[in-house]
């Protein structure tokens, strides 16, 4: 585990866009999971700009999405894909053909999951994930006691996510299941990048770095991969005791 601090969230932004881009272009097709929310956008915002000014080549890049919310796919304003093509599939004018992504409406949803494994398979693995954190230490849409070793997978949503979930939408939503990568999958990756920014999610940094690593805390499992990377503006860094 290597752990990053910056000063604000842009500079975080900025050194975790360095990384991947680096990560991605040391393969001739790389794969990179995307998970939406606020703690990544900035990232999704660097590279945005970067391919814009002909400083990143993007053209070779696949993509599989993170997690969605059972019910919704990028039609719906709100749901995890809308928020990714708004921040980055648009603004980097991704092909839809390589975008793997969750369909929560579909009916087969076990089958949504096969889609996902395979395409990672078929595509040589993930060569990194993107990752924030919930308050509850979920990540993705891995809630807390979800096993290991489980790979993409239906799951009910801990009351937190149902709650905090709510922000991403202008009407309030019934969130009660998602559909997400495993923890099983996202180890699997060859490079795990996690970006949390804000003083709201100080405490849950700390036991993420400084805890016990439990299944009650999913987060604290990606410290046994080897290739565990964490960005953190001061403001989420600010309890960590060990100072890292």
């Amino acid at each position: 585990m290597k752990v990053f601090i910056a000063d604000g969230y842009e500079k975080m932004s900025k050194q975790a866009a360095d990384d991947v881009v680096e990560m991605m272009n040391s393969r001739q097709q790389p794969l990179i999971c995307t998970a939406s929310g606020d703690s990544p956008a900035g990232l999704y915002k660097e590279i945005a700009e970067r391919s814009n000014k002909k400083q990143v080549d993007v053209s070779n890049w696949f993509f599989v999405g993170l997690d969605e919310w059972v019910g919704m796919n990028g039609n719906d304003e709100g749901s995890c894909r809308y928020h990714l093509d708004k921040q980055l599939f648009q603004p980097l004018k991704i092909d839809n053909s390589k975008i793997c992504f969750f369909d929560g409406r579909k009916k087969d949803l076990e089958g949504e999951c096969q889609h996902t494994e395979n395409f990672i398979v078929q595509h040589g693995g993930m060569d990194a994930v993107i990752l924030g954190v919930g308050l509850n230490g979920h990540v993705g849409m891995n809630e807390p006691g979800t096993l290991l070793d489980t790979h993409s997978h239906v799951t009910d949503l801990d009351p937190t996510t149902q709650q905090v979930g709510q922000k991403y939408f202008t009407k309030e939503q019934k969130l009660t299941k998602g559909i997400t990568l495993g923890l099983a999958t996202i180890m699997e990756a060859r490079n795990i990048i996690l970006l949390v920014g804000g003083k709201h999610k100080a405490d849950i940094i700390q036991k993420v770095i400084e805890g016990e690593i439990s299944e009650k805390l999913p987060a604290t499992l990606l410290r046994r991969h080897p290739s565990f990377k964490i960005y953190l503006d001061a403001d989420a860094a600010s309890k960590i005791v060990s100072g890292k």
